[in-house]
């Protein structure tokens, strides 16, 4: 089964950069995993790893993050979330002869916002992606299936806020998740629609970041905005 998006690794490269330019220092990443397998079977898609494409991007992305601030790597506990953070560790390690702390999982990076999965796939075979994600930002999905969106959100961007703030000095959170994470943050954090902003590509970041003692939150789609 193959399924494609776009690499969206430099654009997310891109945003980190600027923001550093400006004098940002605090900053937390939440970003897709790179390019995966896909299986017919719902029950191993927690299993799928990266294709040698998928690991040639990530490491590729380690190489491209600058040696400061040091990146401190979290992701989800999927599989290929694991593999990306651990491909952009070695990256990041081979161009800049740097050690990293090891990466660590966190359940908010996972799919913590599906209640039944069983329910959910049945939904999402049925309905298609597209049509299922607006079903639940509409709040058309039983709460018993998927969580409140906004309230996943809130709940993504809390984390995320966290993690920035609990940062030590000259330190950078990149968190490996997932596309669903992180369109609910778009929605609504960000007023960029799936619908016209189209799918969430591999290594695409939404960033969170402190200025001014404000935080903020912005992606290569959007200016940064106030939260």
């Amino acid at each position: 089964m193959t399924r494609k998006y776009e690499l969206k690794a430099q654009e997310t490269i891109d945003t980190i950069n600027t923001l550093l330019d400006t004098g940002v220092e605090k900053i937390s990443v939440i970003m897709r995993h790179s390019d995966r397998f896909f299986s017919n079977n719902a029950g191993s898609e927690a299993f799928m790893g990266l294709t040698d494409q998928g690991k040639a991007f990530a490491v590729d992305f380690g190489k491209k993050i600058r040696s400061t601030p040091l990146p401190r790597m979290y992701s989800s506990f999927f599989g290929r979330c694991i593999e990306t953070a651990y491909l952009i560790d070695k990256g990041f390690t081979r161009q800049n002869d740097l050690f990293l702390d090891h990466n660590s999982m966190d359940e908010m990076l996972a799919p913590f916002y599906i209640k039944d999965i069983k329910k959910a796939l049945a939904c999402v075979e049925r309905q298609g992606t597209q049509v299922f994600l607006r079903n639940w930002f509409d709040r058309k999905v039983d709460e018993e299936i998927m969580e409140n969106p906004e309230a996943t959100a809130d709940r993504l961007t809390d984390f995320m806020i966290e993690q920035m703030k609990n940062l030590k000095k000259n330190t950078m959170a990149i968190c490996v998740s997932h596309d669903w994470n992180i369109f609910p943050l778009k929605e609504f954090k960000m007023g960029l629609q799936h619908e016209t902003a189209g799918d969430v590509g591999y290594l695409d970041g939404v960033i969170f970041f402190e200025k001014d003692n404000d935080t903020y939150i912005t992606n290569y789609q959007i200016e940064p905005i106030l939260l």
